[in-house]
Parts: structure tokens; C-alpha cells; sequence
């Protein structure tokens, strides 16, 4: 892929042209990355049989625990961890240019929220601070540094200052997003219910095995009533992406122009399903140019004619993680 075609993923403006940018990563990835080469000759795949996104086969997410997803024969400059199990098994996303993700999430969070800027960030995602390699503590540590506030920050269990921080942010006026990690995000809602409800507060999923899973109305319903918010944000992601999807309330995510979520038959992984009925998440991230962009992961849910989608649980409870895993 030569630079002005990877630039052109951040300029997408139409249907046709992420179908056509599509078909070239596809091309590109076929071309290059060894193992999701493989895995499409085993599905008789290839280019000149591939003329469409529908016709383009999704890698299963485990690859990325048994296999080096990479497009390219340069050093990564990074490579991003998922937390993994307790038999230590965990995804490895080797990064080549990091400038694509810093370029992807900020051009994502700014199509959503607006400038990073007018923002306070206040990150309580203490699961993922005392981990090395986590894609989302890169991320959020960008987006503090990016938003120049002199309040913004981490916080790890130190609850009481957080509390204090974010009762003065409201007091000012400060335009202010907490973002948190769900089972953070619920302590702090039983040992310290405030007012904020100028506050955004976004969680990322996961109980990450502290707490009992919850389905996502019960869990917003508890943070909405302890911080007197009208709604709960929500962000999708996950080590394997280099782009995110924002819910604004109501657990309905929105896709960035250069990402788009398909869904696929539970019974027969290479069938899709159609509009506003369950199947398994088939995520297409073209900011993924250098690993692989078209991925089948392990998350249930639904998309809808305007391009919205919901996450409803998993096939398997036996791995958890930490991107809006709600139980079903």
C-alpha cells in the first residue's frame, strides 16, 4: 500500500469508496501477510475471485494468538498485548507504524466528541495499568497528553481523589470525560455516588474476572442513578483493532468512515446475517493495513440498516476481555 492510498482510509466519504479501498487492502494483505494467505487459499479465495467486500473472508481473532498477523517484512515499532487468561495465551498485535493508530483513534474520537482539546480526561482503568503492552492505556495516554488539561490523568485506587476531581470539574463547568474500565467504574459507584451529571462517562467493557458480569441495561442503570448522568457512553475496541466504536447512550455503537461491523450466521461462519439479527461480530478495520483488516471475533451482536450495531455477549465465557463483553 503506497501512502496516498493509506491516507485515502481517513478520507472515506462514500460507500463506494470503502468498498473499493477494501478490495485493495485486501489485496495488499493477501499479498503479504503469509498466514491470512493461507487462510484464504483453504477458502479458494483470492483476488480474482474476491470483487467485493462480501466475497472477502474474516480471520478468526484466535490467530492472533497462535500466529505473527503482519503485512509486512518491516520491524513493528510496537506490539500491543491483550490481557489473555490464566494460561497466559494472549493476542499479539505487532504494530508496524504507530503513527495509523494514533492517527485512527484521534480522527475517531474527534468525529465523535469533538476536539480532544475541550476535554478533561480522567482515566480509572486500573486493570490495565498494571499491564505491560495495553493498546487502550497507549490510547488514553495519547488522548490525556492531546487534551492539555492540567487535571487530567490516571488514577488507579485512589477513589477519594478522583471523587474530589471530578466534584470540582463539575463545579467549574469543565467539559470532562471519565472513562473506566466497568468493575472500576462500579466501585466508584458504590464508595463514592456524586452529582456529575455534566460528566461523560464511558466504559470499555469487562468485569476482567473482579465481578460478576452484568448485561449492559443493568450495569448503565447502576452507573446512571450513582452519578445522576441522563446516559452511559460506551467504547468497542480490542488489542487486535487500530480503530474504535463510540455508543452514546442506549449501548448503540457507531463505526468511524473506515471501520464496519458485518455479522455472520452462528452455524455457518462464512454465511452473513442479515440486519437486525444475532450472529457472530466481523469486524473490517482498513487502519489495520498492516496486520490484517478483516477479522472474525468472538462477540455476538446486531447491526442495524443505518450502520449501528449493539454488542450482546460471546460465544465463549472462557476467555473474557475487555472490550464491551457483556453477558447475555
Amino acid at each position: 500500500m503506497n501512502s496516498k492510498n493509506i491516507q485515502q482510509i481517513f478520507s472515506i466519504s462514500s460507500q463506494a469508496e470503502f468498498e473499493e479501498l477494501a478490495i485493495k487492502v485486501f489485496t495488499f494483505q493477501f499479498q503479504n501477510n503469509p498466514t491470512y494467505k493461507t487462510y484464504c487459499t483453504y477458502l479458494n479465495k483470492s483476488p480474482e475471485n474476491v470483487q467485493r467486500v462480501a466475497d472477502i473472508p474474516f480471520l478468526p481473532i484466535e490467530f492472533f494468538k497462535s500466529h505473527k498477523i503482519i503485512s509486512s517484512d518491516k520491524t513493528p515499532e510496537v506490539v500491543f498485548k491483550s490481557s489473555g487468561t490464566t494460561s497466559g495465551n494472549t493476542s499479539k498485535h505487532f504494530v508496524i507504524d504507530m503513527a495509523l493508530y494514533q492517527q485512527s483513534f484521534l480522527k475517531g474520537f474527534t468525529k465523535f466528541y469533538g476536539p480532544v482539546e475541550d476535554y478533561c480526561i480522567l482515566a480509572l482503568l486500573p486493570s490495565y495499568l498494571e499491564r505491560e503492552g495495553s493498546s487502550l492505556i497507549y490510547m488514553v495516554n495519547d488522548l490525556i497528553q492531546q487534551s492539555k488539561h492540567s487535571g487530567s490523568g490516571f488514577y488507579l485506587d485512589n477513589l477519594n481523589d478522583l471523587c474530589k476531581k471530578l466534584i470540582q470539574l463539575q463545579h467549574k463547568g469543565t467539559k470532562t470525560l471519565l472513562i473506566g474500565v466497568s468493575f472500576a467504574l462500579l466501585n466508584l459507584a458504590e464508595q463514592q455516588p456524586m452529582a456529575i451529571p455534566n460528566t461523560i462517562i464511558m466504559e470499555t467493557g469487562g468485569m476482567k474476572g473482579r465481578r460478576k458480569e452484568l448485561i449492559r441495561e443493568e450495569l448503565h442503570n447502576i452507573l446512571q442513578t450513582a452519578f445522576h448522568v441522563p446516559k452511559i457512553h460506551s467504547e468497542y475496541g480490542m488489542t487486535e483493532l487500530l480503530s474504535q466504536a463510540y455508543s452514546q447512550g442506549n449501548g448503540l455503537f457507531q463505526c468511524p468512515p473506515w471501520m464496519k461491523i458485518i455479522t455472520r450466521d452462528t452455524e455457518d461462519p462464512l454465511g452473513m446475517q442479515p440486519h437486525g439479527k444475532t450472529g457472530g461480530i466481523n469486524v473490517i478495520d482498513l487502519a489495520n493495513v498492516y496486520s490484517c483488516s478483516f477479522i472474525a471475533t468472538q462477540d455476538l451482536g446486531k447491526v442495524y440498516p443505518d450502520g449501528t450495531f449493539e454488542v450482546l455477549g460471546r460465544f465463549d465465557h472462557s476467555d473474557i476481555r475487555g472490550c464491551n463483553l457483556m453477558a447475555l
